[in-house]
């Protein structure tokens, strides 16, 4: 999944209105009812965000409705939700909003999946098409009960939006596929633009924060895409404060690096409730800064880094500089 959370919200007694279209009546998150509970730490001034309230905001809100889609933007408690939905700019979630995965970060709800819509790909290529989207990010929720994960799904999907919308760039951020053959295979074909895949985390926290993923899987997933199509952009995200050291994240580009991926996006992790594994710390933005420097230094064409930074903030404009990245890098070595 993509990056969780901010907000705080309850376990239960969520209806649609406030967590996505999906109506709810028992706890969103009922792995961690009998967890004890952290109190959400106070944020400092450099991560607060004005409330969503724009016009634009509620007209796509209201399209995401209307067309019966998720949004990761919504259903993650993402904070740039107001920034990015005044542009016009929704990151769509498929395969349903129901994960079944329980991360220990993530404010997606978990549990028995919803039936797959087998009308979803286009409801989504429509939306990106009445948004005028230049570039679309697709995510989805993990589903293990899947035969393929929702690989064939993520490719429907990709092909109705090329139908309906030729001109706009596809990125997509899925899940780790684990024990999928052929999934990567699958959605590498259908030829997105750039493929994500979060690692989140260092490999010491995987127990506690990521407990369903294997970290030299998600690692292995990237370096194949890589293998099927060295011309497509691959990109991952990590979350900081979590109880990572420096040394540790540094490591993890080094793995990044060796798998040959190309962008890399760096955020503070935010605490969605006190059930939620709590904030280790705050970094503060000239460490974002430093992080920046390191990882162009180690290789990466782009690497996004700051405090509010999600896998899909900015990711059109981010688009843009990770193709003049590689133009200019081709040209050097002509």
């Amino acid at each position: 999944m993509g990056r969780a959370a901010s907000s705080p919200s309850p376990l239960a007694g969520e209806g649609g209105e406030e967590g996505g279209p999906r109506a709810q009546s028992k706890p969103r998150h009922p792995e961690k009812v009998n967890r004890p509970s952290t109190p959400a730490q106070r944020k400092p001034d450099w991560i607060r965000v004005k409330a969503p309230v724009s016009r634009e905001y509620q007209e796509t809100r209201a399209l995401m409705r209307r067309l019966k889609l998720n949004t990761v933007c919504e259903e993650a408690a993402c904070p740039n939700i107001g920034e990015c939905w005044k542009q016009r700019h929704a990151t769509v979630m498929i395969l349903g909003s129901v994960c079944t995965r329980a991360c220990a970060f993530c404010n997606v709800a978990t549990g028995r999946p919803d039936l797959l819509d087998p009308h979803e790909p286009e409801h989504v290529a429509q939306a990106v098409g009445e948004l005028k989207l230049a570039h679309v990010v697709v995510t989805s929720v993990d589903r293990d009960d899947l035969e393929d994960g929702g690989a064939g799904h993520f490719a429907r999907t990709i092909r109705a939006i090329r139908t309906a919308a030729p001109e706009t760039t596809i990125e997509v951020l899925t899940p780790d596929f684990l024990r999928k053959e052929g999934a990567i295979e699958t959605v590498v074909a259908a030829r997105p633009d750039v493929y994500n895949h979060n690692l989140e985390t260092v490999p010491r926290l995987y127990r506690p924060v990521r407990p369903g993923a294997r970290y030299f899987a998600s690692l292995r997933l990237l370096q194949r895409v890589k293998e099927l199509d060295p011309s497509m952009f691959t990109k991952s995200g990590l979350m900081v404060g979590l109880g990572e050291t420096r040394e540790e994240v540094l490591q993890v580009m080094d793995d990044l690096r060796t798998a040959e991926v190309d962008f890399l996006t760096i955020g503070q992790y935010l605490q969605p409730t006190p059930k939620h594994h709590p904030v280790d710390r705050f970094v503060p933005p000239d460490e974002f800064a430093e992080l920046q420097r390191q990882g162009l230094g180690k290789g990466f064409l782009l690497v996004a880094a700051s405090p509010l930074t999600r896998s899909s903030y900015h990711a059109g404009e981010d688009f843009q500089r990770l193709r003049a990245a590689r133009e200019a890098q081709l040209a050097g070595a002509a």
